[in-house]
């Protein structure tokens, strides 16, 4: 779970300011809070380009539930080092997780978003909603 700090908004600077900014980096990492998601409009939808570096395509899941897509990546690794030299891990592991949603509309359907991964981004094609035509109805005047 990350730990976020506060910074003081006051207008002259204070000594937690400083100790804020020196203990920054032992609580949590403001490159990782989040996906870094470039979105463009083309003529037949949307464009999502995600940045995912360091994942492989298969610790990637992009799901479709309720309008939201759902893009989230996890990794974890285990490595167990063999023989006993000073100085050497015993036992080393990592796990790095991610997840953001973004609202597509509840009309997009699962097989019309194209997704692809390469070099360390997801590129996902979401196509727009189309405009649904309502045909004239006539109103009874009492």
């Amino acid at each position: 779970m990350k730990t976020y700090l506060q910074k003081r908004t006051s207008g002259e600077d204070s000594i937690f300011d400083a100790l804020n900014e020196f203990f920054r980096p032992m609580f949590y990492d403001e490159h990782l809070d989040s996906m870094r998601t470039d979105i463009r409009e083309t003529a037949e939808g949307y464009r999502l380009d995600i940045e995912l570096p360091g994942f492989a395509k298969n610790e990637i899941k992009v799901s479709l539930d309720g309008g939201y897509l759902t893009v989230s990546a996890q990794k974890t690794s285990k490595q167990a080092a063999e023989g006993e030299k000073e100085g050497r891990f015993l036992r080393k592991e990592c796990s790095v997780s991610c997840q953001r949603s973004y609202y597509v509309g509840e009309e997009v359907e699962m097989e019309n978003v194209k997704a692809k991964y390469e070099n360390g981004m997801l590129l996902l094609s979401v196509p727009k909603e189309k405009p649904k035509k309502q045909a004239p109805k006539t109103i009874e005047i009492e």
